[in-house]
């Protein structure tokens, strides 16, 4: 804690960190203004005096973390030629349907008046069509340097591949643990690489 009229050094990541630990580990509902506090150790006004109020706070929070996501995914076109492809699917596949991530899901789910908001934030349609037109991008790239069978249709390959992911962590069928090696066996088949 600091003195009163001191500024915090990174307080609004520290709040955000703090809600996305509380948001992970117990759910929308453990989201108050107290409780994010606490956890991360502040005031508790100082949540209040820096956003206004709870869904200013959350609005901010939501649009922070989905933005990282889709600028994670964003960057993976640029990684065609590095690497594993499989590989690379799997690790953006899992920042973008990570815990956290899908932690942010149930917050907007439970808390329906700030998806707008937060679309607002950001700027762009944050859904599963801006995460296709990325992973489409990437193998596009993949298939122009010949690393993926040559007859890939980039948009059909991505809608596949984002689909079963969201399949696998939305029907509880694959945990934080296993999406990873799950991930990357969708993107073997699909990509047609031999990993024998």
């Amino acid at each position: 804690m600091s003195p009163r009229g001191v500024p915090v050094v990174g307080l609004h990541e520290r709040l955000f960190t703090a809600a996305e630990q509380l948001l992970v580990r117990e759910g929308p509902g453990a989201l108050d203004s107290r409780s994010i506090t606490s956890e991360a150790g502040c005031a508790k006004g100082v949540l209040h005096n820096h956003f206004g109020n709870l869904d200013a706070f959350l609005t901010a929070f939501a649009a922070d973390r989905l933005r990282r996501v889709l600028d994670s995914a964003a960057r993976l076109p640029e990684r065609a030629g590095e690497g594993d492809v499989t590989e690379n699917l799997a690790t953006t596949a899992v920042e973008a349907f990570g815990s956290s991530s899908m932690a942010i899901v149930g917050l907007l789910t439970a808390r329906p008046q700030l998806q707008p908001l937060v679309q607002d934030a950001l700027g762009v349609c944050a859904n599963l069509q801006g995460l296709e037109a990325a992973f489409a991008a990437y193998f596009a790239a993949e298939a122009e340097l010949g690393r993926i069978t040559p007859h890939a249709e980039p948009e059909v390959l991505a809608l596949m591949f984002v689909g079963t992911v969201h399949h696998l962590v939305a029907s509880g069928r694959s945990g934080v643990g296993d999406l990873g090696e799950r991930a990357k066996k969708v993107a073997t088949v699909l990509v047609g690489v031999d990993q024998a």
